[in-house]
């Protein structure tokens, strides 16, 4: 259809005469006839030509229109030609009485169309009477050239007038009343031709005043490019004051035909784009949704297993990055794919709707591509991601227990290793072989002190395996490292063990020979030795690290420490009891003359080394570990504040529980018409989207939380977890929610629902609707079509059943239900009309050719056919004949018809 023509708005204001009228005017028109040689040429000329159209499809043609039909043998060709009959048989003498024999078969054959002769006769024709004969062809184009024209219930040269006045109605200078006068400019002709063909002729260059330019431009274009032979002449019809009206109907009636069909392609042409139109867009939704399946398929795919990769690093540092990386996959990488999946099942429903709308089968997506395979997906790789955040937390604690014990286990390590050096070589000397009595009463006593404090050091060593053994079963790195230096103190623990028996045999062998001991240095080492063992432990215990989470475990340290401060006096008086056996031995020294060596011969602890740790310990590790404990209270003071800071913000009315309990009012029905809910949930959906911000500040906060290792907070029950899933699943209920109006918007106009209707839909779906969660059970959905007069048995209901719950799931949805009660009225095509439409083009043929579906279809939906339909198989058919019918059944999900 020209652009010319769509604008153009018809009126049927043309007065449809009379058949009997017609018919009258009919005859009073073959008396002008006779009366005017100017019509009796322009009718011979335009007769023939007509004649000789169809004449020359039976391969001959006539030269001399009242001789050439005289024996009646062309006459009956011509018949055979227009009608697509067989004439009986014709006679083949050459005398008179055959002559009129074969014109009486041709002139019954035409009564038989229902058509009256009035005054021809057979001699006549025979007898080469031109007028007679001119009236009788004129009959003839009537019945088979003219009669059938039908346009808007008007037929006939009526119908014919109405065609061209349509036709030619936009183009100025152009006015058809009949068929004389109105086209002796051309212009008439002329836009015919443009209208159907603009192509051919520049409308725009045309002129009212050069009637023959136009006239021949119509004659020649029309005889070169429509097949339509030259039936008039420009001249004749400029010069003539009323042309001949019988000439020009029967050259416009040739146009007529020769556009009729190309009128009728176009529509079914167009039928057919429509049809491919819409497949060729629901391939393409069909393909997106694939795409992105396969897209966040694979996307889930690759996580999963970087999820489950739960080797565990070795280092605080190396685990605190896989926490950061987690982090960064919850902030950045996993928004745009919850987007992703909820744009995926928006596109799914919309797809499915629009199938169903347009009588198309449901869409099946690819093998492990459906929404449900898609959802187990996602419920799949968040149970990993919980598991993997759960276990990060678990590896840092891990490791920071590993650390403190590690650096423990060297602290004790270094100090029993200061305490065994040269210790081996001591027990292994022989001295005692050269000393005197006293020295070997010294060297005695100073045995039994060793032994004393290799006693005390017991306590160590087994604290030592201890703590090798927790960092093996903790899984520590170096744990080979440890494991050998533990084995080396064990083994030097066993051999100092052995010496010390050893010396210990030999001192008492020789004891016996010698009996001197001094008692003074004997009681200094056995007081000297425990108490400095104490301040060995003191010592050890206040350079002791620990790790706190709560104010709680921080102040059971400062009672513990203000404990161990309240022995200091009693410590004091036991330094000062040992400090005061030394002094006495110098003051018998001194009061008697004795020349001492200043060493003590039963240990190597002197009065300086009390003093010297009892100094270290009072003035600078209790203040030390005073300091230590008071910062640390700062901290878990700071920590209390965060958690604190935390809860209250969870807890607030705009604050993190907002999110979970704004789950709840998304499935609450919204009053008003389809588009007031759209606006109200788009409104909501906007709101919701605004509230992004607050997230991201608790995201903050949390993030402060875990840098500061918190791992518990008992002043709220929610959690980051709680507000990420419940943000993401309120963004994806809402979105759920909006497509499910927007497809009910989509049925509605498609089906031509009202809103009344829909309300009235909706009241009777929510009133049986008992379990209130937009499904009704079988026997409510029965009970919901009796209350609306439908009479049901139970074939019947089996039967609608099927239509509704195609699937057998056990309920029937809201739009089920509105697709099954708006199903009668809904208005699509049908396989069989494409069927029709494509016969239309195949010129009524079983099969179509590729030529054909290329000159009546645009480029792109022809290649779609092609490309689509398989090769026709039948008798008689060409090479590369295509199947439309099986064709046309594809496209509605039919077996073949």
């Amino acid at each position: 259809m020209t652009a010319v023509e769509t604008q153009i708005t018809y009126t049927n204001s043309y007065t449809i005469q009379h058949e009997d009228a017609y018919m009258t005017q009919e005859e009073d028109w073959d008396r002008d006839l006779l009366l005017d040689p100017a019509w009796e040429k322009q009718q011979r000329k335009t007769f023939t030509a007509w004649c000789n159209s169809h004449l020359r499809k039976a391969g001959t043609q006539i030269e001399n229109i009242e001789e050439d039909f005289r024996n009646g043998l062309k006459l009956m060709l011509l018949l055979e030609v227009i009608s697509g009959e067989r004439l009986p048989k014709p006679d083949k003498g050459k005398m008179r009485f055959h002559k009129i024999a074969n014109v009486n078969k041709a002139l019954d054959f035409i009564c038989s169309k229902g058509v009256k002769l009035v005054s021809i006769g057979a001699e006549e024709i025979v007898d080469g009477n031109v007028k007679m004969t001119l009236g009788m062809i004129w009959t003839i184009i009537l019945r088979f050239a003219i009669q059938d024209i039908s346009v808007e219930e008007t037929s006939a040269k009526e119908g014919l007038l109405l065609w061209c006045q349509r036709k030619t109605a936009p183009y100025r200078n152009v006015n058809v009343q009949n068929f004389h006068i109105s086209w002796k400019d051309g212009l008439a002709l002329c836009a015919l031709i443009h209208r159907h063909r603009p192509d051919l002729i520049d409308y725009s260059k045309l002129r009212k005043d050069d009637p023959i330019g136009n006239l021949n431009t119509a004659f020649e274009v029309a005889e070169k490019y429509l097949d339509i032979p030259k039936m008039l002449d420009a001249e004749d019809i400029v010069n003539t004051p009323k042309p001949d009206e019988k000439a020009i109907m029967t050259y416009v009636s040739c146009f007529y035909h020769a556009f009729a069909g190309a009128e009728q392609a176009e529509t079914a042409a167009n039928r057919i784009c429509k049809v491919l139109a819409v497949n060729q867009e629901n391939e393409k939704l069909m393909e997106e949704y694939e795409k992105l399946a396969s897209e966040l398929l694979e996307w889930i795919r690759r996580t999963i297993p970087w999820l489950e990769n739960r080797v565990a690093e070795q280092t605080m540092r190396a685990m605190q990055q896989k926490l950061e990386d987690f982090r960064d996959y919850r902030r950045v990488h996993k928004p745009p794919r919850v987007q992703e999946k909820c744009q995926l099942e928006i596109n799914f429903n919309t797809l499915q709707t629009k199938l169903r709308l347009s009588n198309r089968p449901a869409f099946m997506p690819s093998e492990g591509k459906m929404v449900s395979d898609i959802a187990n997906a996602w419920k799949g790789l968040e149970q990993v991601e919980k598991g993997y955040e759960e276990w990060l937390l678990t590896e840092i604690r891990r490791l920071e227990r590993l650390d403190h014990l590690a650096e423990k286990f060297k602290q004790k390590c270094a100090m029993h290793e200061a305490w065994t050096t040269g210790k081996e070589d001591l027990l292994s000397q022989k001295d005692y072989e050269s000393a005197s009595l006293m020295e070997i009463r010294a060297l005695m006593r100073k045995h039994e002190a060793f032994e004393s404090d290799l006693a005390a050091h017991q306590d160590r060593v087994e604290q030592i395996a201890a703590i090798a053994q927790e960092l093996n079963e903790l899984d520590y790195h170096d744990a080979a490292t440890v494991n050998t230096r533990c084995q080396g103190i064990c083994d030097q623990w066993d051999n100092l063990g052995t010496l010390t028996q050893k010396r210990r045999d030999s001192l008492e062998r020789v004891e016996k020979l010698w009996e001197t001991i001094d008692q003074l240095y004997l009681e200094f080492a056995k007081r000297a030795a425990p108490f400095n063992n104490w301040m060995d432990g003191a010592m050890e215990d206040l350079q002791d690290m620990f790790i706190v989470h709560s104010i709680e475990e921080i102040q059971s340290l400062i009672t513990a420490h203000d404990q161990f401060k309240a022995t200091l006096p009693e410590a004091d008086k036991e330094r000062m009891a040992t400090l005061g056996i030394h002094n006495e031995i110098l003051k018998i020294a001194q009061t008697y003359g004795i020349k001492l060596s200043g060493i003590n011969p039963y240990t190597n602890l002197s009065s300086q080394d009390i003093s010297t740790k009892w100094d270290t310990v009072s003035q600078h590790l209790v203040p030390l570990r005073d300091q230590m404990l008071q910062e640390e209270v700062a901290r878990q003071q700071a920590n209390e504040r965060l958690r604190r800071q935390f809860a209250a913000q969870m807890e607030v009315r705009d604050g993190g529980a907002w999110v979970t309990s704004e789950i709840s009012h998304v499935s609450v029905d919204i009053a008003g018409s389809l588009e007031e809910q759209m606006n109200s949930l788009k409104q909501y959906e906007q709101n919701i989207i605004n509230y992004k911000s607050n997230i991201d500040k608790l995201e903050g906060d949390h993030q402060l939380i875990q840098e500061s290792l918190i791992f518990d907070n008992k002043h709220t029950n929610y959690t980051m977890e709680h507000i990420r899933v419940g943000w993401e699943q309120l963004l994806t209920t809402i979105a759920r929610t909006i497509n499910e109006v927007e497809n009910q918007i989509l049925t509605r106009d498609a089906k031509g629902i009202s809103q009344e209707q829909l309300n009235e839909f909706r009241a009777s779906f929510n009133h049986f609707d008992r379990k209130r969660n937009g499904m009704m059970d079988p026997d409510d959905f029965r009970a919901c079509l009796i209350s609306m007069g439908y009479d049901l048995g139970e074939v019947e209901f089996a039967r609608i059943m099927t239509l509704v719950d195609p699937n057998n799931t056990g309920v029937v949805t809201f739009q089920a239900f509105i697709d099954f009660m708006t199903r009668e009225t809904a208005e699509t095509d049908t396989a069989e009309q494409v069927m029709a439409s494509f016969k239309i083009l195949a010129s009524d043929k079983n099969y179509i050719t590729v030529e054909e579906l290329r000159r009546e279809l645009p480029p792109e939906q022809a290649e779609y056919c092609i490309t689509r339909m398989t090769r026709y198989v039948g008798p008689d058919c060409p090479s590369g004949a295509l199947d439309y019918i099986s064709f046309s059944s594809a496209l509605y999900g039919e077996s073949d018809l």
